[in-house]
């Protein structure tokens, strides 16, 4: 269980700024979205950041009204945890979790970035999993059993 599976089941829709959208912008494409985080891209489609909903939050307690008028560049996460499209989903949940994060950016070997996936993405794909397990194991019992 991959998160090129998760990725293909959920898609790989990028929500995406520039370092120099404020961040009145980015907390308007964050809520109007009902997403929880932005990746930031260069002009190259680099990534160069995240902005999360927790970023602004920590953002207004410390700058106040002025945050509204600061660039994505100002609060954006720099040194942004990837995967890649082989990394299993309870790794990616164990980074996630090590790093008190819920997106994670998915990028190729080369640096593409792919796609991004949250923890609810994780969650409802490992509960997905869980449950065709389930159903699988209680058709073998009953082939068994009726044997």
């Amino acid at each position: 269980m991959t998160i090129a599976t998760v990725l293909k089941e959920k898609g790989a829709y990028i929500v995406s700024v520039a370092p120099d959208a404020t961040l009145e912008e980015v907390a308007h494409v964050i809520a109007t979205r009902r997403i929880g985080a932005v990746v930031v891209l260069d002009d190259h489609s680099r990534l160069v950041g995240i902005v999360s909903e927790r970023d602004l939050v920590k953002g207004l307690s410390q700058k106040g009204a002025k945050l509204l008028e600061m660039k994505a560049a100002d609060i954006m996460t720099r040194d942004v945890s990837v995967v890649d499209p082989t990394t299993p989903v309870n790794v990616a949940m164990e980074i996630m979790d090590h790093g008190y994060f819920r997106h994670l950016p998915v990028c190729s070997r080369e640096g593409e970035l792919l796609g991004l996936v949250s923890i609810r993405d994780l969650v409802k794909y490992r509960m997905m999993q869980d449950k065709h397990d389930f159903e699988s194991m209680k058709a073998y019992v009953f082939r068994v059993g009726n044997g």
